[in-house]
């Protein structure tokens, strides 16, 4: 009897092996990275150019997949309160699809408020478990449709079964951009991620999508949307996709163009962002620091009139609390000095996602 169960015993840790090992191949299998330099479609093409001289608007906003609104917390953040209390997120997933449609909803309304001529919106699903299938983009495209579209592929991974009471799953998402002007076209550039075994899954094919739009005086507005790494110990791999934004950025400079680089930097945008808003929380892991002395030269960051009033981001670890929550500045747009600007913050209270859009209007001298 005793021998008749220990060999059942050693078959179901035979079996749980093989499922590991199999699971473990399946992820390795399905894993993959987009190649560089890849060619991007518009789906709703415009013909009319930029004018020199002219305002014009961009608004850069991470909807966070539909899943944050004010309460909700993810299972990868974590942090530390003031007491020494180690805090860490709860939910793999968004708590439901109804969450999901209804913050979506909120995050177009308030792109609607803004009536920008470019949006840039980050963590926008197309067929994701962790969204419940909805489609962010077709969303944002039925009730934006005086937009062209162009959207760059950033996260497309196998069906991840962490965290175990609530799996991420399979996702399909990426960085959607928006424009009321003519994209003469738009490339897909692959920013370096980490080759870790463990992490490469998790993390997103992480990259930037350059965008062309021709101005009336033989130059180019280059728009560059990007969203940097956040989960990086060390800093390594955000420093080396740093060096290849800025030298992207330093060609088009040196060509006479005007750059706008906007999106979610996963950096605090100047020290004063790292401090600037009460908090019960110590400064996270996640937070790292960009100022203007790691640009090229000719580049600034476009600070918010509001930058201290009003913070872009959330820590996701703790349910939004003012003034507990951890807040600060990691959204919004690094300008070439022969642009006039000017920006702020939009405050929705992180009623729809963990961050807040920002808003700059501009002018190409």
């Amino acid at each position: 009897m005793v021998k008749k169960i220990l060999k059942i015993l050693i078959l179901i840790l035979i079996l749980m092996v093989a499922a590991v090992l199999g699971y473990v191949l399946y992820l390795q299998l399905q894993y993959s990275r987009i190649p560089d330099n890849a060619a991007l479609t518009s789906e709703n093409p415009k013909s009319e150019g930029l004018l020199a001289g002219t305002t014009y608007s961009v608004m850069s906003y991470n909807i966070g997949f539909g899943a944050y609104s004010a309460d909700y917390t993810f299972f990868m953040d974590t942090g530390v309160m003031l007491d020494g209390t180690p805090t860490q997120g709860a939910h793999g997933r968004a708590v439901s699809r109804e969450a999901v449609l209804q913050n979506t909803q909120g995050a177009i309304e308030a792109i609607e408020r803004a009536t920008p001529d470019f949006v840039l919106l980050q963590e926008v699903d197309t067929a994701s478990t962790r969204s419940f299938f909805v489609n962010q983009a077709e969303l944002a495209a039925q009730a934006l449709p005086d937009y062209d579209r162009v959207f760059a592929s950033n996260f497309h991974s196998a069906h991840l079964l962490y965290p175990f009471s609530e799996p991420h799953g399979s996702v399909e998402a990426g960085l959607l951009t928006l424009s009321r002007y003519a994209i003469e076209d738009s490339v897909r550039r692959s920013y370096p991620v980490s080759d870790n075994f463990v992490d490469k899954f998790f993390d997103l094919d992480r990259c930037f999508s350059v965008h062309r739009i021709a101005v009336d005086n033989g130059r180019y507005l280059v728009l560059i949307h990007s969203h940097m790494s956040a989960y990086d110990e060390g800093g390594t791999i955000r420093q080396q996709q740093l060096d290849m934004l800025s030298s992207v950025m330093s060609e088009e400079y040196a060509r006479g163009n005007y750059i706008i680089v906007g999106g979610d930097f996963n950096h605090a945008l100047g020290e004063a962002a790292l401090t600037a808003f009460p908090t019960g929380q110590r400064q996270p892991e996640w937070v790292s620091l960009l100022t203007e002395d790691q640009l090229p030269q000719g580049f600034h960051i476009a600070y918010a009139e509001n930058q201290d009033q009003v913070a872009t981001c959330r820590g996701a670890d703790i349910p939004y609390e003012p003034g507990v929550s951890y807040l600060t500045n990691v959204d919004g747009f690094l300008v070439s000095d022969n642009i006039q600007f000017r920006t702020q913050n939009i405050d929705t209270g992180f009623a729809y996602s963990d961050h807040n859009p920002v808003l700059m209007e501009f002018i190409l001298n």
